[in-house]
């Protein structure tokens, strides 16, 4: 350390004290952007058919295809 002088030595420090500032911050930042966003999810499915006895069963009661009444074609998608 003989080779830095008393001038530049407080001007090295802050340098690292605001890069550590800057980590810490960052550091905050991103734990509290996981802690809100912990992976939930919302679906779209249709309230009660998970008592269904089938799948054609739980559609039947889905007022959004309540237009497609013709029982006699139907289309299975694997």
């Amino acid at each position: 350390m003989s080779n830095l002088n008393s001038t530049s030595l407080p001007g090295l420090l802050a340098v690292i004290t605001a890069v550590a500032l800057v980590l810490v911050c960052l550091l905050l930042v991103m734990l509290r952007y996981l802690y809100r966003h912990k992976g939930t999810y919302h679906t779209n499915e249709a309230k009660g058919t998970e008592f269904a006895e089938s799948a054609d069963a739980a559609l039947q009661s889905d007022p959004a295809l309540q237009d497609a009444n013709d029982n006699s074609r139907k289309e299975y998608f694997i």
